[in-house]
């Protein structure tokens, strides 16, 4: 697929999906790597149009510089975003109870903390990302697993097992296990199946680092 073809898909593929306000994004697409532009009324929007792109046939990475400019409704005070992030953080039962910090400023959210499990690390990002006043959320939160001493046969052999079930051309990924670090080589044909790698690396027990090495080769 050529980049003109490629830009079309992207801008068809978010105009498509209804959760993305789109009439303001724009995108340009150079050997494969694909840039969106513009602004958005929410930072949901920018995270979502980023979702959108990745997973378009052909792209091989995602480079996104969406401006999040709020409307006066969805202005809040960072008294008042820090203490609806606090009380969603609450709620989730993905997400430890008292292991998450949140310091706020201009609507820029920062998580800091503490969690046993790559996706409890996400679940608290995830929840933080939909409220109202959020401009950006920088993801501090550091994955530190019960302290086991971690055998990274068992991590790399878990890793690849999950590979198999979650990617047909799970062959072309090589996993590296140092310590509880994980190292991610080799390529996958998009840039969907490289986020799915990733997320499959941290999903196993043990792992506190995941270090993303992947080319991305349509």
């Amino acid at each position: 697929m050529n980049d003109k073809t490629l830009r079309q898909a992207v801008m068809d593929e978010l105009a498509y999906d209804p959760s993305i306000r789109s009439e303001h994004i724009a995108v340009t697409a150079v050997n494969g790597v694909v840039t969106l532009l513009g602004h958005v009324p929410r930072y949901l929007d920018k995270v979502d149009a980023e979702h959108a792109a990745s997973r378009v046939a052909g792209v091989r990475g995602v480079a996104n510089d969406i401006v999040v400019k709020l409307p006066e409704e969805l202005k809040e005070s960072d008294e008042v975003i820090a203490s609806r992030a606090l009380q969603s953080l609450a709620w989730d039962s993905a997400v430890p109870k008292n292991q998450i910090q949140v310091h706020v400023s201009s609507g820029c959210v920062t998580l800091t903390g503490k969690v046993e499990w790559g996706f409890q690390r996400l679940a608290a990002e995830n929840n933080v990302r939909k409220l109202h006043g959020v401009v950006t959320v920088a993801n501090q939160i550091v994955v530190q697993p019960r302290r086991v001493p971690p055998n990274t046969q068992n991590i790399r052999q878990q890793i690849l097992d999950a590979l198999r079930r979650n990617l047909m051309e799970h062959t072309a990924v090589d996993v590296k296990a140092d310590g509880s670090r994980v190292i991610l080589t080799g390529h996958v044909s998009d840039y969907a199946q490289r986020r799915v790698a990733e997320r499959v690396a941290w999903s196993a027990a043990g792992v506190e680092q995941v270090q993303d090495n992947l080319a991305v080769i349509a």
